[in-house]
C-alpha cells in the first residue's frame, strides 16, 4: 500500500485542474533530463576536446549527425508507444496499457540489436559518404562503432522513459539519468587521462553509462504497481498494438530522420571547410543542444497531455494546453538563446583553448541561437498535432519545409554564396516557414475531430 501511494506521487493528472502548474511539473523534470542526456556528449566532447586535441574533437562530431539519422525512426517508435499508452491510461483502459507496455519493451530490445549491427558495419562506407576528412575518419569509425554497441540499452531507456511519461512521472527517469550522468563522466577522465584511450575511451563510457539508466528503468517498471508494471514473462508483441505504434510512431521517426537527413547533408557541407571549422561547428553544436533540449520538453509536454486529454474525452482543454505549451516555448528559446550566445566565447572556451576553434562555434551560434524559439514553437505544433493521433501531417510538412526547403538552398543560394553563414541562415528560414505551415494543419485537424465526434 505504501509503495502504491509512493508510485501515485510521481504521476499527474492531466485531464483535471489547472494546466499551468501541472505542465511546469511535468516539463520541468523533462528538461533536467534533456540536459543530463545531453551532459553524457558534452561530456565526450569536452574531454576530448581539453585532453585529446582538435581532431578528436572534430572526430566525436561529425558522427553525431549521421548517429541521430540511423536512431530517430526507432526513437519515434517510443513516441507512437508514449501516444498509445497516454490515451489508453486517460481512458481507463488498463489491459491496453499493459499490452501495449510489453510490446513497446520487447520491441526496444530487437530494434537495439538491429541497429547495433547496422552501426557496426556501416559506419565507415557512411562516414566517407558524408565527405568526412581522412585526418579524423579513423578515429570517427572508431568512436560510432562502439557507440551503436550501446544501442539494445539506449533505446530500451527511451522505450521505458516514454511508458512513464506517459502516465505523468517525468522525475524517476531524471533520477536515472543523473546516477547514468556521473558514471559517464567519472569513466570519461578514467579512460582518456587515466587509460589514454582517445575517442574509443568517451565511446565506452557512453555505452556503460546508458546500461546504467537502461537497468534503472527496467527496474522501475518491473516494481512498479498497476497497469503498467513490467513483467518479463508477460514480453510479446501484440499485432495490433505494434501497427497503432507503427501508425504513430513510424511518421514521427521518419520526421526526426528527415531533419537528419538534411542536417547531415549541411554537416557534409561543414566538413568541405576543414578540420578546425568542424571542431566549431561541433563545440556550438553541443552548446545549442542544451537549449534545444530545453525546448523540446515542451514538444513531449504537448504529446502527453494531449493525449491522456484526448484520450479521457476533456476536448476543451486541448487549445488551452498547446496555448500554455507555446508560451512557455518561446520564452525558453528567446531567454536562453541569447543568454548563449552573450556568454559564447566563455561557454565555448570550455570545450576548446583554440582561438579559431572558438570563432567559427560564434559564428554559428549567432545565427541559430538567437532565432531557436522558432525551432522549439514548431516542435510544439508538432506535438500537439501528433498527440491528437495525426502522425503522417507534420511529416510531410517536415519533408517539404525543413528537409526540401534545405536542399533547395544547399543547391542554389549555398552554391552561389560559398560560405558557412549562408549554410546556418537556412536553419531559422525552415524553422519559420514550416512552424506557420504546422499551425494551420493543426486548425485543420481540431476543425475535423470537431466535425467527427459532432460537438
Amino acid at each position: 500500500m505504501k509503495e502504491k501511494q509512493k508510485q501515485k506521487s510521481y504521476e499527474i493528472d492531466m485531464c483535471h485542474g489547472p494546466l499551468l502548474g501541472k505542465i511546469l511539473l511535468f516539463s520541468v523534470p523533462l528538461m533536467l533530463s534533456g540536459i543530463l542526456q545531453l551532459l553524457f556528449n558534452a561530456a565526450d566532447v569536452v574531454v576530448v576536446g581539453r585532453f585529446a586535441g582538435s581532431q578528436s574533437l572534430a572526430a566525436v562530431g561529425s558522427t553525431s549527425s549521421l548517429i541521430n539519422l540511423l536512431i530517430n525512426v526507432f526513437i519515434g517508435l517510443s513516441v507512437g508507444a508514449n501516444v498509445l499508452i497516454a490515451r489508453y491510461y486517460g481512458g481507463g483502459q488498463e489491459k491496453e496499457v499493459s499490452d501495449t507496455v510489453h510490446t513497446s519493451i520487447l520491441l526496444s530490445i530487437i530494434s537495439g540489436f538491429l541497429l547495433c549491427i547496422i552501426g557496426v558495419v556501416l559506419a565507415r562506407p557512411l562516414l566517407e559518404m558524408m565527405g568526412t576528412p581522412e585526418d579524423v575518419l579513423g578515429k570517427s569509425v572508431v568512436y560510432m562503432r562502439i557507440y551503436f554497441l550501446g544501442m539494445p540499452a539506449l533505446l530500451l531507456y527511451n522505450f521505458g522513459s516514454s511508458i512513464l511519461r506517459a502516465i505523468g512521472d517525468t522525475q524517476r527517469p531524471l533520477y536515472y539519468l543523473f546516477a547514468a550522468g556521473v558514471v559517464n563522466v567519472l569513466l570519461n577522465l578514467f579512460f582518456v587521462i587515466t587509460l589514454s584511450m582517445d575517442v574509443a575511451g568517451v565511446a565506452l563510457a557512453t555505452v556503460l553509462s546508458q546500461c546504467v539508466s537502461a537497468g534503472c528503468i527496467v527496474f522501475c517498471l518491473m516494481k512498479s504497481e498497476g497497469s503498467f508494471r513490467l513483467s518479463l514473462k508477460q514480453l510479446r508483441i501484440d499485432k495490433d498494438k505494434l501497427l497503432r505504434i507503427a501508425r504513430i510512431g513510424l511518421p514521427a521517426g521518419m520526421q526526426g530522420a528527415i531533419f537528419s537527413v538534411s542536417n547531415v547533408l549541411i554537416q557534409s557541407s561543414v566538413n568541405s571547410f576543414g578540420s578546425i571549422a568542424m571542431a566549431g561547428n561541433t563545440a556550438a553544436s553541443n552548446v545549442e543542444g542544451f537549449v534545444y533540449t530545453a525546448m523540446n520538453a515542451m514538444h513531449q509536454t504537448a504529446v502527453s497531455f494531449t493525449s491522456q486529454n484526448f484520450g479521457g474525452k476533456q476536448y476543451d482543454r486541448i487549445n488551452k494546453v498547446l496555448a500554455e505549451c507555446l508560451a512557455i516555448v518561446f520564452l525558453i528559446g528567446i531567454v536562453m538563446g541569447n543568454g548563449v550566445v552573450f556568454f559564447g566565447r566563455q561557454i565555448l572556451g570550455i570545450y576548446s583553448s583554440d582561438v579559431e576553434v572558438i570563432d567559427y562555434g560564434i559564428l554559428r551560434l549567432s545565427v541559430i541561437c538567437t532565432t531557436y524559439c522558432l525551432c522549439g514553437a514548431m516542435d510544439t505544433m508538432v506535438g500537439a498535432i501528433r498527440g491528437l493521433g495525426y502522425s503522417v501531417m507534420p511529416m510531410i510538412v517536415s519533408l517539404l519545409g525543413a528537409c526540401g526547403l534545405r536542399i533547395v538552398w544547399l543547391m542554389t543560394v549555398f552554391r552561389w554564396n560559398r560560405s558557412l553563414m549562408t549554410l546556418y541562415i537556412s536553419y531559422p528560414i525552415s524553422w519559420g516557414i514550416t512552424f506557420l505551415v504546422h499551425v494551420i494543419c493543426y486548425i485543420a485537424v481540431r476543425k475535423h475531430i470537431k466535425r467527427i465526434l459532432g460537438d
